[in-house]
């Protein structure tokens, strides 16, 4: 096969640390965490079949128990939880790969159901969906209004878990601000109902993301922290209202204090918000592109023509979901496996997780048949 040459194959950096190519893995949730959110060692093989990636930011985290937001998701609130990522973090730097973990409240998506606790949020509007826990899909609960106290409280769970995650191994930690989460409904006008200095105007929407973002900041430096937001997301029931207005804003907040990097979600190089953040931006932007095809010429085309818009580095879900040795493939101009959608969640086990085949271990199509046979319990 011809290799390819593109500035996706170029090195790259972050404050303090060096990344052999510009290809990050996305953070994906799995559920394959044990019930109280320790990671397991399938998580730990999962992560090292994917090293070669320049970065990889782990699956979403919850700082705090009442942050949960489906089963068997991580945490790393516990000593336990730590340790478990440790499993992981030594697995991915022994196969020579580099790690962040996304730190993620879920606010109004979860339920007493899975975390055994009332969900809260910015205000009290339920999530206008159903939501999957232990006992199958069960309509939203209406979450509790957070008290000043609590915001303070979640901020502060938020830099501890930072702590426990530089403790875990990890190199830094990308605090989540997108997809419809706590965070994101801090930032949008139809789940943000406050009148108390953190809803209403844009100044004060942003407030709650800047704060968690400046005490992760404070707690292991700024060097070592990522924030990601999705613009005009609507994911989770979200309608953000003033979005033009919002990211520049939050941009122009945090550009100052020397971040790893901005990272945003289903990024559109041809959008005006696009384009406002890039400009608003002093750092590095990690942008993950929206595919049109999952395919190698795909990829490479969306890739390369947000690197074109001024993007730094790439994030890619699926396609490294489902080719452990995606940057290889994408050298190489090769084929990529298809994604198996019913293994995505909810299923565990290694069954569409660590059983994707490399381009030297290809299993004949009788035994890709095989793999897909049984639905993982």
């Amino acid at each position: 096969m011809t290799q390819h040459t593109t500035a996706l194959f170029e090195p790259a950096r972050l404050p303090g640390l060096d990344l052999p190519n510009r290809l990050v893995m996305a953070p994906l949730t799995r559920n394959r965490a044990k019930a109280d959110g320790t990671p397991t060692p399938l998580m730990a093989t999962y992560y090292a079949q994917r090293a070669s990636a320049g970065l990889i930011i782990a699956e979403a985290s919850t700082p705090n128990p009442v942050g949960q937001t489906y089963p068997n998701i991580t945490a790393v609130h516990s000593p336990a939880h730590v340790a478990g990522w440790r499993q992981v973090t030594d697995a991915v730097r022994d196969a020579g790969g580099r790690m962040f973990l996304q730190l993620q409240h879920g606010g109004r998506v979860g339920h007493p159901a899975t975390s055994g606790l009332t969900p809260v949020a910015p205000s009290p509007v339920a999530l206008p969906e159903t939501i999957f826990t232990p006992e199958g899909h069960r309509p939203a609960v209406v979450p509790r209004e957070m008290t000043a106290e609590d915001i303070r409280t979640t901020v502060a769970d938020f830099a501890r878990a930072a702590r426990n995650a530089i403790d875990a191994g990890f190199e830094g930690v990308e605090v989540h601000s997108a997809n419809g989460h706590l965070l994101h409904q801090f930032l949008a006008a139809n789940t943000n109902l406050r009148t108390d200095g953190y809803g209403g105007p844009v100044a004060a929407r942003i407030r709650f993301t800047a704060e968690v973002t400046e005490a992760v900041a404070a707690e292991i430096g700024a060097g070592r922290v990522g924030l990601r937001v999705s613009p005009g997301n609507t994911v989770n029931g979200i309608a953000e209202g003033e979005t033009e207005e919002l990211y520049p804003a939050l941009a122009e907040r945090l550009g100052g204090l020397g971040l790893a990097y901005l990272h945003l979600g289903y990024a559109d190089p041809e959008t005006p918000v696009y384009r406002k953040v890039r400009a608003a931006w002093p750092g590095v932007i990690i942008a993950n592109p929206v595919l049109e095809e999952i395919s190698t010429e795909g990829v490479r085309r969306a890739s390369e023509a947000l690197l074109a818009a001024g993007a730094d580095l790439i994030a890619l879900g699926r396609p490294f979901l489902a080719n452990p040795d995606l940057v290889t493939r994408l050298r190489l101009g090769a084929s990529l496996n298809e994604v198996r959608d019913r293994y995505f969640m909810y299923v565990g086990g290694a069954a569409g997780y660590t059983d994707y085949p490399a381009l030297d271990t290809q299993p004949s199509s009788e035994s890709i048949v095989a793999l897909d046979g049984d639905r993982v319990a």
